[in-house]
C-alpha cells in the first residue's frame, strides 16, 4: 500500500508559494495493510509470453504523402509489379502515393490459426502521412528470428490517430501521422509453441522480485497441497513440481494455484516526481526523530496606470504610464520536530503536522534522507 500526494496549482495575479495540506487517499486513518492478491496477478509462467512479430510492408493509396523518390519504396513497388508479371525500370518509379513501412504485432501465447489481431504500421522513410493508406499483404515473423517461420499475414486499411495536412502556405499537424494501426488486420497462420513445463515443473516468475514474497508463494502452494511441491529458488522465481495426479489436467492445476491468495511484501521506498509535485510513500517507510526548519516565500506584483499630460503649447502627446510594484515577504522560519514514525500512518501524520506544501516536502524528505533519518530508498524522477 502506498500514499499519494500531489500539488494542485491555480493561476493567479499574485505569485506565491501556497501553504497546502497533504492530500491523502480516502480511508487512510483505518487501513489494514494485509493486501493479499492472487498468485496469478503478481506472477507469470515462464514460457507463456507473447511473441513480438515484425515485417516489412508496403502502404499504397496515399494522397501524395508517400516516400518521394525513396529508393527503398521504389524497389518494393518494382518487386510487387514483377509478381504480377509487369516489368518496370526502377528509375521510372517515382510514386508519391506509396511508402515502405515496418509492421509490428504481438502474438498472444495461445493464439489459434485463423484468429485475428491488430497490427501497427510505422514509416521509417520520408513519408509525411499514412492517412488513407492500405497495407498490402505482409508476412510477419518473430523479431528475434526474422528469417524464421511466418506467424501472421497482415493487410488492410490503416487507421490513424492524427493527421498532417499542408498546402503552399500553411501546415496543420496533430499527433503522429506516420504511425497507424490496422484493426484486425493480422490473421494467424502458425500457432506459437507454448512449453508450460520443463522436467514436469512449472516456473513462476514474479513481476516485482522479492525474497519474502517468493517464499510466501511457495509456502501457500505447499499448504494447499499438503506437501512440498514448490520452492523459491531466488527473489523472482518459484519452481513448482506438478503432482502426479495433476499431470493429466495441467490447466486445472495452474488455475488452482493461480487463484491462491498470498501476502505481498515490498521494499520501503519514497518516490518523488519533482515535475508534478507528486510524492508516493511505501508501506514500510520509517522516520527517526529529526528537527526540520523551513520557510515560505511570498511575492506580490501590483500595477497601476497613470496619465502623463504634456505641458501646454508643446508638441508632446498624452500617454498612459504603467507603474509596477513588487513586494517580497519571507515568513519566519519555524523549527519543528518530526517524531519517531514506525508506520505509514505515523509518517503521514508527522508530515501533515509540518503544514508544508508538497513541493516543500520534496526538499524536506531529500534532506531527511541525506541526514540518515529516512529509512527507505529515495527515488527521484
Amino acid at each position: 500500500m502506498a500514499v499519494l500526494m500531489q500539488t494542485n496549482q491555480t493561476p493567479t495575479r499574485s505569485l506565491f508559494l501556497s501553504l497546502t495540506l497533504l492530500i491523502l487517499l480516502p480511508g487512510i486513518c483505518n487501513i489494514s495493510w494485509s493486501a493479499q492478491p492472487r498468485i496469478k496477478d503478481i506472477t507469470q509462467i515462464r514460457g507463456v509470453q507473447p511473441i513480438h512479430l515484425v515485417g516489412l510492408g508496403l502502404v499504397t493509396g496515399l494522397n501524395g504523402t508517400g516516400g518521394t523518390q525513396d529508393i527503398t519504396t521504389a524497389t518494393f513497388l518494382k518487386n510487387m509489379y514483377q509478381r504480377f508479371g509487369s516489368t518496370i525500370p526502377l528509375q521510372a518509379i517515382q510514386s508519391k502515393n506509396a511508402a515502405m513501412v515496418m509492421v509490428h504485432a504481438s502474438l498472444p501465447p495461445y493464439a489459434k490459426q485463423g484468429s485475428k489481431l491488430d497490427v501497427t504500421v510505422t514509416s521509417p522513410g520520408n513519408a509525411t502521412s499514412l492517412r488513407g493508406g492500405y497495407l498490402e499483404p505482409t508476412l510477419l515473423a518473430d523479431s528475434m528470428n526474422p528469417e524464421g517461420p511466418v506467424y501472421v499475414r497482415a493487410a488492410g486499411a490503416i487507421s490513424l490517430g492524427g493527421f498532417n495536412i499542408r498546402d503552399k502556405k500553411q501546415r496543420v499537424k496533430k499527433n503522429h501521422a506516420t504511425t497507424g494501426r490496422v484493426p484486425g488486420g493480422g490473421i494467424v497462420e502458425k500457432e506459437p509453441i507454448v512449453e508450460l513445463t520443463e522436467d514436469e515443473r512449472l516456473t513462476l516468475v514474479l513481476y516485482h522480485a522479492d525474497f519474502t514474497t517468493a517464499t510466501n508463494i511457495a509456502d501457500v502452494i505447499n499448504q494447499r497441497h499438503d506437501k512440498p511441491i514448490a520452492l523459491a529458488t531466488d527473489a523472482g522465481t518459484i519452481q513448482v513440481q506438478v503432482p502426479e495426479e495433476s499431470k493429466d489436467n495441467l490447466a486445472a492445476f495452474i488455475a488452482t494455484i493461480g487463484n491462491l491468495h498470498v501476502a505481498v511484501d515490498q521494499v520501503a521506498a519514497v518516490i518523488i516526481d519533482e515535475r508534478t509535485g507528486t510524492i508516493v510513500i511505501g508501506e514500510n517507510v520509517q522516520i527517526s526523530p529529526v528537527a526540520v526548519t523551513y520557510g515560505s516565500l511570498r511575492v506580490e506584483i501590483s500595477s497601476s496606470n497613470r496619465v502623463s499630460q504634456p505641458l501646454p503649447l508643446t508638441q508632446g502627446e498624452t500617454m498612459l504610464e504603467e507603474n509596477s510594484q513588487i513586494t517580497v515577504t519571507e515568513e519566519d522560519n519555524i523549527l519543528r520536530t518530526v517524531p519517531d514514525s514506525t508506520t505509514i500512518q505515523q509518517v503521514v501524520d508527522a508530515l501533515n503536522a509540518l503544514g508544508a506544501t508538497p513541493q516543500d516536502l520534496i526538499t524536506i524528505l531529500q534532506n531527511i534522507a541525506q541526514q540518515g533519518a529516512l529509512h527507505a530508498q529515495l527515488i527521484i524522477r
